[in-house]
């Protein structure tokens, strides 16, 4: 077992004027399993850089083991390359069977890494990396959100996985990822982090216990202080008064007040005086006491939808439908509906048809061709089949939407975010101030609003695009795995909202506590 010790980390990147951390100290164990979160922005990857000693910094990393990190990155030459042939150059001097031993482990066959590496699933190519990952000695381990873009069959394998393993750092936003794997919580607050034993679960039971009891505690001293303003006010006007009675009185109206009366109403104004100066004094250690109890509070705005009510109850019916590109059929025999007011979640393994699906009834409303929706909300004419398929959509049997359907949509794709916000608000048809107050409320930086897309994280790409899905009223809500690369926090939030205003929606997303949460009936593709 060894530490790793951070002392008086500060850090922001060349011409910010924010500091991702300031002053931030914290020790952790090589042998934790250790839980990583925090809200989009807040640093999560620039710390796992940090330790990769990509960027100089102030203060002191202190550690007596390597790094290594996940995922690695592949260039363009590797994609066509076998892993066998090119792990080396990802993880020096790993050693192949090693790799398949772990690989056996995880129930993949072997055979993935004499593979053109393009060819594997996202399952699969996060598998053979954890398995090339795991299979080095005296290394900790930095896994940054490993299951994002999994379908739940690779999620849970890779979640079996991690249960055995021991000596790593896990950045996730799987709620059932992080109770399943860790032991240890690392959470990037509001302004603090802080290191706690247990798993998301216990920590969030803490948290929650913790920030009542400061609530509690601020509302207690906001009375006191309210108390002890009125009595200073009150003993001060007293004071005053008293006072303006030193020179001057009627000696018919105040006949047994004699000369030594003025030296006694002296005294007695001195020491009220001296009462309203502990009182100010004792108002100042209050403030104190409360500054700081709600600064790591995550108390979430209430987001707003606006759902439209369509006069037909069935929105969107299948009857014997089937979807090929070229000769890859895609769904066959398929039948579904979806009534007003349903919340379906489509289920199944990545390539079983859930986009596919989608982007079938999407090209039935005439979605791409409509004002505002050619950037983050649209279908591009490259979407009409799965990437590389070359084919045009083949469909046959009965797929019906309602007359008149207004379809609010999230991509999965955030690649088509560019520029900055106010041409997209142009681009999409949306109120850029409206679109900015959302964002805001998803505890999104003002800083971030004057940066091009491109520079975002992918979690605050995800949070424009689910900004501007609301933003737009509509009979069906469409989204296609919005969730990917959300802090847990905004997840929440989500969750919230949807059981709130309870909007039609057709959803695809892998996230199995959003799916309880949120689905009134879940579909199974494959």
């Amino acid at each position: 077992m060894a530490k790793i010790n951070v002392s008086d980390l500060s850090f922001c990147y060349e011409g910010s004027f924010d500091n991702i951390f300031e002053n931030v100290s914290f020790s952790i164990d090589t042998d934790w399993k250790l839980g990583f979160v925090g809200r989009n922005g807040k640093g999560k990857t620039t710390f796992l850089n940090l330790l990769m000693g990509k960027y100089d910094y102030q203060g002191s990393i202190q550690a007596s083991t390597a790094f290594d990190y996940f995922p690695y990155q592949v260039s363009e030459r590797q994609l066509g390359m076998c892993m066998a042939d090119f792990m080396e150059e990802l993880a020096p001097n790993v050693e192949q069977w090693r790799v398949m031993i772990e690989l056996e482990k995880m129930q993949m066959d072997v055979e993935l890494l004499y593979r053109p590496f393009y060819t594997l699933s996202h399952g699969e190519r996060t598998r053979v990396m954890l398995a090339i990952l795991f299979s080095r000695d005296n290394y900790f381990l930095l896994i940054d959100e490993p299951t994002n873009h999994l379908d739940q069959e690779s999620r849970d394998a890779v979640k079996q996985y991690l249960c055995n393993k021991q000596g790593f750092l896990l950045v996730s936003h799987d709620r059932n990822l992080l109770d399943a794997c860790v032991d240890h919580m690392l959470v990037l607050n509001r302004v603090s982090i802080e290191v706690q034993k247990g798993n998301f679960s216990s920590w969030w039971e803490n948290k929650s216990r913790m920030d009542a009891f400061h609530i509690a505690e601020n509302e207690k001293h906001r009375k006191e202080i309210v108390k002890l303003k009125e009595s200073a006010r009150r003993i001060g006007d007293w004071a005053d008064k008293n006072e303006s009675t030193k020179i001057g009185y009627d000696p018919i109206k105040n006949h047994d007040r004699g000369m030594g009366a003025r030296a006694y109403i002296g005294a007695k104004t001195k020491m009220m005086q001296k009462r309203v100066k502990h009182m100010e004094e004792r108002i100042g250690r209050e403030i104190e006491e409360k500054e700081g109890l709600l600064q790591d509070i995550e108390q979430p705005a209430d987001l707003k939808i606006m759902p439209l009510k369509h006069h037909k109850d069935v929105l969107v019916r299948a009857v014997k439908y089937d979807l090929a590109y070229g000769e890859n059929r895609i769904l066959e025999d398929f039948g579904f509906e979806l009534c007003q007011g349903e919340r379906v979640l489509l289920r199944g393994k990545n390539g079983s048809g859930k986009s596919s699906f989608i982007k079938a009834i999407l090209r039935r409303c005439g979605f791409a061709s409509q004002p505002g929706y050619s950037g983050g909300g649209g279908l591009s004419a490259s979407e009409s089949a799965p990437a590389g398929a070359g084919f045009t959509a083949i469909e046959s049997g009965i797929l019906q939407t309602a007359s008149g359907l207004v379809i609010s949509y999230i991509n999965q794709d955030t690649s088509a975010l560019r520029g900055d916000l106010s041409a997209f608000c142009k681009q999409e048809c949306l109120e850029e101030s409206l679109l900015k107050a959302i964002l805001r409320q998803l505890d999104f930086e003002r800083v971030q609003f004057g940066k091009r897309m491109e520079e975002y994280s992918e979690g605050q790409k995800k949070k424009v695009l689910i900004a501007a899905s609301l933003l737009r009223q509509a009979h069906i809500y469409i989204w296609d795995e919005p969730l990917n690369y959300i802090d847990v926090f905004s997840r929440m939030q989500v969750e919230e909202l949807i059981l709130r205003y309870q909007p039609t929606m057709l959803v695809v997303e892998h996230d199995i506590r959003f799916q309880e949460k949120i689905a009134t009936r879940i579909v199974e593709f494959g």
